[in-house]
């Protein structure tokens, strides 16, 4: 796999009913890579994992990976918050044929540095694919600090962090100690162009979903260090990135995927779909960015 670079889209999961909407995600899929998403996360916060059981898991990874068939990287979210559980599932997605895994930090049980630095260690030393780390203390209750990152960014199969804090000083202490072969993932959105200029790889995104093509010519202008065309853009961009965090991710994105025309708003419980004091807000706000258009096209291709 070659170095994780640019717009990365964490793939909403579509459900019809109580079901897998395959044919709702096959379109998602497509929509990305025909608009330059640059690589997939499936199965990943945004993808509700927490709400798939077993069976499920292995389906949406092996359409994904099949319907994909290597256009782009695919990665599967495999973070639990125990190390041998992480390790069995990650060696499930490998064998599911996934080019890497996104592993989240432990949740809830509150590691120690050292605890993480040993936790992502051995999930690398066992599970025979390349691992991105991922750190969003916001939903974990878990912070991965830069100086274990950089203890852990020189292991063979650790190919990268995804952070979620998007303050720059964060961004900052990360670059500071990148490697050729490690890439830095911006994982927030609405700061995702700062970061990239100020040296990360790219952008795991939520707002992909909704709008490809601009979050890959964001991130063309970022990571080419042109300023005046990525604040242009991340202008554009502002109103969807503010829209999506209404309430708490994937519910406000799940109604606009809806909008778009790929498959249903519902999410799993205890998530509801979005209130309605949001929905004329987040049809308009679609509607401005002529994404209605635009995915509703591509879906119905």
């Amino acid at each position: 796999m070659n170095k994780l670079t640019g717009s990365i889209c964490a793939l909403a999961t579509p459900f019809n009913g109580d079901a897998l909407d395959l044919r709702a995600f096959g379109a998602l899929i497509d929509y990305q890579i025909a608009s330059g998403t640059q690589g997939l996360v499936v199965a990943g916060s945004t993808g509700e994992a927490h709400a798939l059981d077993d069976a499920e898991y292995d389906r949406l990874i092996s359409f994904a990976v099949e319907h994909v068939a290597r256009r782009v990287p695919v990665l599967a979210g495999t973070g639990t918050a125990n190390t041998r559980k992480t390790v069995a599932l990650t060696k499930r997605a490998r064998d599911l044929g996934v080019d890497a895994a996104l592993v989240v930090t432990p949740y809830y049980v509150r590691p120690t540095q050292e605890g993480l630095r040993r936790h992502f260690g051995d999930v690398a030393d066992q599970s025979g694919i390349p691992i991105v780390l991922y750190n969003v203390p916001s939903r974990t209750g878990c912070d991965l600090l830069p100086e274990t990152v950089a203890k852990l960014a020189p292991h063979a199969h650790i190919v990268g962090v995804k952070e979620a804090r998007g303050d720059a000083e964060r961004v900052n202490a990360l670059v500071a100690s990148k490697t050729p072969d490690f890439s830095i993932l911006s994982g927030d959105d609405p700061t995702c162009a700062n970061a990239m200029l100020a040296g990360a790889d790219g952008v795991i995104s939520v707002t992909a979903n909704a709008a490809p093509a601009l979050v890959r010519e964001l991130c063309d202008a970022a990571l080419a260090g042109d300023r005046a065309r990525a604040a242009a853009v991340n202008e554009r961009l502002a109103p969807l990135n503010g829209m999506l965090g209404v309430e708490p991710n994937p519910i406000p994105l799940k109604w606009c995927l809806q909008e778009l025309g790929f498959g249903s708003a519902d999410p799993r419980l205890p998530l509801l779909p979005l209130s309605s004091t949001h929905r004329a807000r987040a049809t308009q706000v679609l509607r401005d960015l002529d994404l209605t258009v635009q995915a509703r096209h591509s879906s119905a291709a």
